[in-house]
């Protein structure tokens, strides 16, 4: 593990990071499973209630993911106080340092400080995304083996339990 993971965080995401997230780059493998940030920033689609949230490296965003609410998470869960994890990436140029390991590992604890009432994480990750299976195996969530249909294939839906108690 690359010891500058002493200096990854999570935070909210503000405008000020645009000219790193501009820059930000996904090779087509990984681009097909994911989105831009600021794709998913700009979408008007969004709940206004979605969290941008940014991994950071020291001052630089490595990494990206949204936390959506709304109608959304209920294809994934019945449980109304879940968040929906969509888009996460980490820059290329970032790769292979640990830092998506690193961000979901910190993921529980941003929950509790920043959104209230949470008590899951949800996602759906494709079928033949297997390093982001394990990686998220890796990190706690959990895959009750319910899929669904989405737009380029089989979606596993996976959980990660957030006890509101610290």
């Amino acid at each position: 593990m690359d010891s500058t993971n002493n200096l990854v965080q999570l935070i909210k995401y503000t405008k000020k990071y645009d000219p790193y997230l501009s820059t930000f780059y996904l090779p087509p493998d990984k681009l097909q499973f994911s989105c831009y940030p600021l794709e998913k920033i700009n979408d008007l689609n969004l709940s206004k209630e979605t969290i941008h949230v940014l991994l950071m490296n020291e001052d630089i965003p490595v990494g990206y993911f949204a936390l959506e609410t709304g109608e959304k998470v209920l294809k994934y869960t019945k449980n109304q106080n879940a968040r929906l994890l969509t888009a996460f990436s980490i820059n290329d140029a970032f790769q292979g340092n640990g830092f998506a390991k690193k961000g979901l590992q910190l993921l529980p604890h941003f929950v509790k400080k920043n959104v209230k009432n949470v008590d899951e994480i949800v996602l759906g990750v494709n079928k033949k995304n297997t390093a982001a299976i394990n990686l998220y195996k890796k990190t706690g969530f959990v895959d009750h083996h319910k899929t669904f249909l989405g737009p380029i294939g089989e979606q596993h839906i996976m959980h990660l339990d957030i006890s509101i108690e610290d």
